[in-house]
């Protein structure tokens, strides 16, 4: 072996002087005290953890409750439209419904007040049908919408565009803009 790696060696042999530790009476008591005041501390986590855990708790319940009430509650109301969702339209149709009471039990009337009583009496249904969205369809003189009217025959016009409403056999209706009854028309056609 050389020197140098003898002199390495040796080195690595001799032991290292470690600074020593001044130990504190004072961190003794502190490491001591530090297990009691650690459970301390942890029961104290403890106990406002438990304390969460039953308000989340109650609040769930709570929750839960709530959701069943509401659940109940739309069920009735939807229970409820389907018993009594035509009740607007009842209350607007027994006016004219009293009015053609009246007018049968009238004995000894002409025909001319018959007449005027029915056409007071259209007036009140037609009035109804504006307050309840019904549009009436009349398509007399215009272009065939085949999705408003149904055709029910066609008939040779010279006086007339093709394809144009001649005659009207029942009225439409539509119900806010929805077709509840097409128009059922006579359609002109080009004559041969």
């Amino acid at each position: 072996m050389s020197n140098q790696e003898h002199n390495n060696n040796e080195e690595l042999e001799q032991p290292v002087d470690e600074p020593e530790a001044t130990q504190d009476p004072n961190d003794d008591e502190a490491k001591l005290e530090s297990p009691e005041k650690n459970a301390d501390s942890l029961e104290a986590q403890l106990e406002a953890a438990q304390a969460k855990a039953t308000e989340n708790w109650e609040q769930y319940l709570r929750a839960v409750a709530e959701m069943d009430n509401l659940r109940r509650r739309t069920a009735r109301d939807l229970e409820n439209a389907h018993k009594f969702g035509i009740e607007k339209f009842v209350t607007e149709l027994l006016p004219v419904m009293d009015s053609m009471s009246l007018g049968l039990a009238a004995e000894d009337a002409s025909a001319e007040s018959l007449r005027e009583g029915m056409e007071l009496t259209m007036s009140m249904l037609h009035k109804m049908m504006e307050k309840l969205g019904i549009e009436e369809i009349d398509p007399l003189n215009e272009k065939f919408d085949p999705e408003k009217h149904q055709a029910m025959s066609m008939q040779p016009s010279a006086d007339v565009e093709p394809n144009t409403v001649i005659a009207v056999m029942q009225k439409g209706y539509l119900l806010n803009g929805r077709l509840i009854r097409p128009a059922m028309v006579m359609v002109s056609k080009a004559p041969e």
